[in-house]
């Protein structure tokens, strides 16, 4: 047994493994691992146990900003520190909690109000961002907009944004938003590599463990001789492990359904001087209407819900020479490497990216089994 280092534990709805031993945290993630791989080796990476998150979304409700409770949704718990969050991303959330002490806050049942997330973002960079998601349809709205106004010229965070969102949308984050100070994106460095990436966009919460795991991939793709080889980035968000492993291959073919995204990697591939990459903006389930080569290595990254069998069916009709499966849902993790059939799991490895939660990064080599022996 662990002593939780949260105050809010039991009462907030995050952070449930705080009882438990962190040791015994990451035996009972491998014990898993193994089971949906089917390798007893499993590497285990992990770092600091707490603060060590990099975004936060809190809730604005009328007893002041936090987190829903515990086996509760429609009840919140006020927090003034979040122990898992990193130091500086505390500092914001101070700021937060004190100026917005009285405002008109949205009413997740009623569907009225106006404040509805505050979205804190920090990067060890230096970079750091707010974004104050309000109700689109408020009748308060103009109101909110000069609160967030006077805030931008409080805060010690780089970048002010307001985000509107539908209110019958249930999201912090939109196409929709407003930059009240500073730009709309922030810049991270992983492995040497600088990484822009919209306020609104995805990146790992986790820094230190992103780098890691970075490392580790491209450590598994240099036992291969890949110099002629292409490399398919599936699913690549702003292009972090196609850019980053560049270098090994003669071509690199990056592919993304989220346009803004794109624009980002297509902004990193410049930044990064890197001259052999493609970019497609493509749902990979349309994966066929593109081609390639003969010496195909693939790094696939999808979201929770895992591939689409068309992108599998074709990934099998292709036959690359070596699949990077990156999974953050051992779940759906285990109903899709099955699919896989022409394919054995070399090694697997778990990326502790959440400590204090159920849930890890889980990175499989996948190599095609050689039918001529």
């Amino acid at each position: 047994m662990a002593i939780p280092l949260c105050s809010y534990f039991n009462k907030c709805g995050g952070c449930c493994a705080q009882h438990i031993d962190y040791v015994l945290q990451l035996g009972n993630k491998k014990k898993q691992v193994q089971r949906v791989t089917g390798r007893e080796d499993v590497l285990v990476f992990s770092d600091i146990e707490y603060h060590y998150r990099n975004r936060m979304d809190f809730v604005f409700f009328s007893g002041g900003v936090g987190f829903r409770e515990k086996g509760n949704s429609t009840s919140l718990v006020d927090v003034a520190t979040c122990v898992i969050s990193e130091e500086k991303l505390n500092v914001l959330l101070s700021e937060v909690h004190d100026f917005f002490m009285k405002v008109d806050v949205f009413n997740l049942y009623k569907k009225r109000g106006t404040f509805r997330y505050a979205v804190i973002r920090v990067t060890r960079r230096g970079d750091s961002s707010i974004s104050i998601v309000l109700n689109a349809d408020s009748s308060r709205l103009l109101e909110g907009f000069e609160k967030v106004r006077a805030f931008a010229k409080k805060t010690t965070a780089q970048n002010v944004v307001v985000t509107l969102v539908p209110e019958n949308k249930e999201v912090s984050i939109s196409d929709e938003f407003e930059v009240v100070k500073g730009s709309n994106f922030l810049e991270e460095e992983l492995l040497g590599h600088v990484f822009r990436f919209s306020i609104q966009g995805f990146f790992q919460n986790n820094t230190v463990m992103a780098e890691k795991m970075q490392g580790y991939v491209h450590t598994l793709l240099g036992k291969y001789d890949t110099s002629l080889g292409q490399l398919l980035d599936l699913y690549c968000g702003v292009g972090t492990f196609g850019i980053i492993n560049a270098g090994l291959f003669k071509e690199v073919v990056m592919v993304e359904s989220v346009e803004s995204a794109m624009d980002m990697a297509q902004e990193n591939l410049k930044l990064n001087d890197v001259c052999n990459a493609v970019t497609h903006v493509l749902d990979a389930r349309q994966l066929r209407k593109l081609k390639f080569g003969n010496r195909l290595f693939v790094i696939t990254d999808p979201p929770r819900s895992g591939m689409d069998m068309k992108t599998i069916h074709y990934l099998n009709e292709l036959l690359p020479e070596v699949i990077i499966y990156i999974s953050c849902n051992a779940e759906q993790l285990a109903r899709d490497l099955p699919k896989f059939k022409k394919y054995e799991v070399k090694s697997a490895a778990l990326f502790d990216l959440f400590p204090q939660t159920n849930h890890c990064e889980i990175v499989v080599e996948l190599v095609r089994i050689d039918e001529t022996t």
